[in-house]
């Protein structure tokens, strides 16, 4: 398992065999999971409990997994809206696709 600070009080955590990176805070867990289909990482949901909200969860999320994917040389299939949404508003993150 890897982590990342994302922000300071907020970890990530990759857990390879779930399939997911996720966050823990205040007791209540955040992910993004995915699935991989040959050199391609179809992130399928992100899940952000109400408790959590408006904390930038689900944006630390979605910004560590799609690192993950540069550095690993991966595409990504954003089947997820908030994940599709976030690529949409980062250009950086285009040639993922």
């Amino acid at each position: 398992m890897s982590k990342e600070n994302a922000k300071q009080d907020m970890t990530i955590v990759h857990d390879a065999q779930a399939k997911r990176f996720e966050t823990s805070i205040d007791g209540h867990t955040g992910y993004i999971s995915y699935q991989e289909r040959n050199d391609k990482l179809v992130y399928d949901h992100t899940i952000v409990p109400q408790e959590l909200g408006g904390r930038g969860v689900g944006s630390a999320l979605v910004k560590y997994a799609l690192n993950y994917a540069r550095e690993n040389d991966k595409k990504v299939v954003p089947q997820c809206s908030f994940v599709a949404s976030y690529i949409d508003k980062h250009p950086e993150y285009q040639d993922l696709l």
